[in-house]
């Protein structure tokens, strides 16, 4: 692991790793591979409610995809609450990624979330481990891919990004109690009822707000407007 990342031995923060320039530009490069791959082999592309297969590159869902990375990015460094242990309730972040779900469907969803992790784990990386890496990033961004599920489904979005959000929740839960426990006895609780209640202030938080500003006609009306475009 010494190529792309190198250990750095803190006395207060303990072991860690930090990124070479070779492991920043591995995950750049399997970030734009993953996401190039989500357009060519998305295996379906909704138009007017129907599902035609298709094994070419489309250009325009890599243009929204790529947009609601850059967006969910930049808005992810909004934080409204700031948690001191890490997490953030941020101005909407995880809603951009949730839409290309919703426009695309699961598969194409799935794999820009996960595009989106490793954009994550390259802007903010904290790695004690590859299992922590992976849950904390692969697979707890990768999670808001689920919002694809409910694609075709009234009330969609709100369905699938709800999923999202509790896909991610499950993986930082996951991430709380096996990796960041030892903080638990701070606050005089058992470590999975600590990674329950941390993660979940600040993740159902963020998903309140978002669905109630979702759930406002006009901005419901401009969000079709949206779709429409994604997929003409």
């Amino acid at each position: 692991m010494s190529f792309f990342a190198k250990e750095i031995i803190d006395e207060e923060a303990g072991s860690y790793f930090e990124l070479t320039g070779a492991g920043y530009g591995a995950l750049v490069a399997v970030m734009i591979l993953i996401l190039v791959a989500a357009c060519f082999f998305s295996g379906q592309k909704r138009k007017d409610g129907e599902e035609k297969n298709t094994s070419r590159f489309d250009t325009r869902q890599l243009v929204f995809s790529a947009m609601a990375m850059a967006l969910a990015m930049v808005t992810s460094m909004i934080k409204i609450v700031d948690m001191p242990m890490g997490g953030s309730i941020t101005l909407f972040s995880m809603l951009f990624i949730c839409l290309i779900g919703y426009w695309y469907g699961f598969r194409s969803g799935l794999m820009t979330a996960v595009a989106y992790g490793f954009l994550q784990l390259v802007t903010n990386p904290y790695i004690i481990s590859i299992p922590q890496m992976l849950t904390d990033y692969i697979f707890a961004f990768g999670a808001l891919g689920l919002s694809g599920i409910f694609c075709k489904s009234k009330y969609g979005l709100v369905k699938g990004y709800l999923a999202g959000v509790l896909g991610r929740y499950f993986f930082t839960f996951l991430s709380g109690m096996i990796f960041f426990g030892s903080y638990a006895s701070s606050y005089n609780m058992t470590a999975p009822v600590y990674s329950l209640v941390y993660n979940g202030a600040y993740l159902g938080g963020e998903a309140l707000i978002t669905v109630i500003l979702v759930l406002l006609p006009p901005v419901a009306k401009g969000l079709d407007k949206i779709k429409e475009m994604a997929q003409s």
